[in-house]
């Protein structure tokens, strides 16, 4: 039975926080583990261009992020773990899509479509104001990393599965003209996966600066954690677990008896510091164990730089003949060839 290919990829723009463990880090370390799946892991640090990011910024995001999955257990054994400016076939690949891919549909992405609404809304007369050709075509490099694999799956977020969309429509367009030579991906969305809110209720994000870091030490840990929103309700006073931050993030974190405990303790009014307190606990004695081993390999890049490219290796093993297959298809192949 042919394996299902299954694609992962993390921009590398800041410190991994909580958010991103439950909703990324911690589901794709559980899916290395899987005999019956292949899969890619990246750290897209090209990606990361669009944002125009800091230099240093990068690279340190880029150690971080890749010791954070390293620390927490991916098995690199059984999937490939890899940087994307590693693998030179991936912005090929890229420019070749971009000859196939409508203006069109590059109007329609989300990114483009929420930066030009901000340039109209702050009342410039350009609505194109400050947009980066990295940013307008962002969807096609994120096509690229797919299609370059052959993925099958990629597992993404509701707010992600347009590229995905975008990437299959990209590969129809492309097979069209030049026969079936790219494999059509679906997205993989998994409604039971936390999207948690940060410190102040909005979507914990970097951008909103509200984050909790994912190796925060514990004495920092407990100062963020304490410093989540809350309402005024005493200890006490009932209180309600919908839209409730602590009781959100704790659920993230523990198992569904543990959450019905604390779903009673609501009721019978909890302290607010009490729970903040209990949250604390439970997040420090799952990620706790990992800290040490991270603090390990951020002090020594060339571990991790050692794993990345081994990675790589893996990855353009893959990808070197599969552009030389794409390319012989578009005409650019060795004269006298067929």
């Amino acid at each position: 039975m042919t394996k299902e290919i299954y694609l992962t990829g993390i921009t590398t723009t800041g410190t991994p926080h909580i958010g991103n463990y439950v909703g990324a880090i911690r589901p794709g370390i559980s899916a290395s583990k899987d005999a019956n799946k292949q899969n890619y892991y990246f750290l897209a640090d090209l990606h990361a261009l669009a944002k125009n990011e800091d230099p240093e910024k990068i690279s340190q995001s880029t150690l971080e992020i890749a010791a954070a999955w390293m620390a927490l257990g991916l098995d690199t054994k059984h999937a490939t773990f890899y940087r994307q400016s590693d693998i030179p076939e991936i912005p090929e690949l890229t420019w070749i899509l971009t000859s196939m891919t409508a203006k069109g549909l590059m109007n329609r992405a989300h990114s483009y479509k929420a930066a030009v609404q901000a340039n109209l809304d702050g009342g410039s007369g350009d609505p194109d104001k400050g947009i980066t050709m990295a940013l307008y075509s962002y969807p096609i490099l994120m096509a690229a990393d797919i299609l370059m694999f052959r993925a099958t799956r990629v597992p993404v977020g509701r707010d992600q599965k347009q590229h995905v969309e975008m990437a299959r429509d990209i590969a129809q367009r492309f097979n069209h003209h030049y026969g079936e030579v790219l494999v059509l991906p679906e997205p993989v969305i998994d409604d039971n996966t936390a999207v948690l809110a940060g410190l102040d209720g909005r979507k914990m994000s970097k951008s909103y600066n509200n984050t909790i870091p994912l190796f925060s030490g514990e004495k920092n840990l407990r100062k963020l954690i304490m410093k989540i929103k809350t309402n005024s309700l005493e200890p006490g006073e009932p209180k309600d677990t919908a839209d409730s931050t602590l009781f959100d993030i704790y659920r993230a974190f523990a198992a569904p008896e543990e959450t019905a405990a604390i779903a009673a303790l609501y009721a019978d009014g909890i302290a607010w510091g009490d729970m903040k307190q209990r949250l604390f606990e439970k997040i420090n004695e799952q990620i706790g164990p990992a800290r040490e081993e991270y603090k390990r390999l951020v002090a020594d890049p060339a571990i991790v730089e050692h794993e990345l490219q081994e990675g790589a290796k893996r990855a353009r093993e893959i990808a070197a003949p599969y552009l030389k297959e794409i390319r012989a298809a578009i005409g650019i192949r060795a004269l006298g060839s067929l």
